[in-house]
């Protein structure tokens, strides 16, 4: 298993009109959530190990900067992404370090803007590119939903998750045809084939057939 990060830049969208354009948001339903954590490629473990990195770096991330920018701290497979705005280039370099120190991170990927916080209608146009990226995957035949996590900030879509060279492509193709997004980068670790296989979910074995009455 290897990390691989790559980026494919795309033309700029006005991010305005792709919210003035959205007659509702999107959103997955329960049934397909659900499917979506079952078939978490992760263990449960992890998975717990994950949600706690990103509330205690967070945490810790905001106290180092008082109050100054905006960090966004995303966790899978215990690998932490930065998205966001700080005012300065020691402020980034302070919260990658945070970030290194948090109980159970591997490896940091620090995608902080050096800029103003982005407003309110971007973070709304990010969010939205987010969903309609997740939707684009469910699709998809080629792309299991469940095993892309996806990440928008400033209209960069950022793709994480435990993939082939194969799913991780043809991801990246599906995303980057997403109307608004800017630019897709890849933060995945690579897996084989056959490790694939290994971390798929079981098959639910068939139910048997109900004998019939006489």
């Amino acid at each position: 298993m290897k990390w691989m990060r790559t980026s494919r830049a795309l033309g700029t969208v006005a991010l305005a009109a792709l919210v003035s354009s959205a007659c509702a948001p999107l959103v997955i339903g329960g049934a397909a959530a659900t499917a979506m954590v079952a078939n978490d490629r992760r263990t449960t473990g992890t998975v717990v190990e994950d949600n706690a990195i990103e509330v205690k770096v967070g945490g810790e991330i905001d106290k180092a900067l008082a109050g100054k920018g905006h960090v966004g701290v995303t966790s899978f497979n215990r690998r932490v992404l930065l998205t966001g705005e700080v005012p300065t280039e020691a402020l980034k370099a302070v919260s990658e370090e945070v970030a290194k120190r948090g109980e159970n991170v591997l490896l940091v990927i620090n995608e902080l803007a050096v800029a103003g916080n982005a407003s309110t209608t971007q973070r709304a146009a990010d969010t939205l590119l987010s969903s309609r990226v997740k939707v684009a995957f469910i699709s998809d035949e080629k792309v299991d939903s469940s095993a892309v996590k996806v990440v928008t900030d400033r209209g960069q879509v950022y793709l994480m998750g435990l993939l082939t060279s194969d799913e991780a492509a043809r991801a990246t193709e599906i995303a980057r045809r997403v109307p608004g997004v800017q630019g897709v980068v890849r933060v995945v670790e690579l897996i084989s084939e056959q490790e694939l296989l290994r971390l798929k979910p079981p098959a639910k074995p068939a139910s048997a057939a109900k004998p019939s009455g006489n």
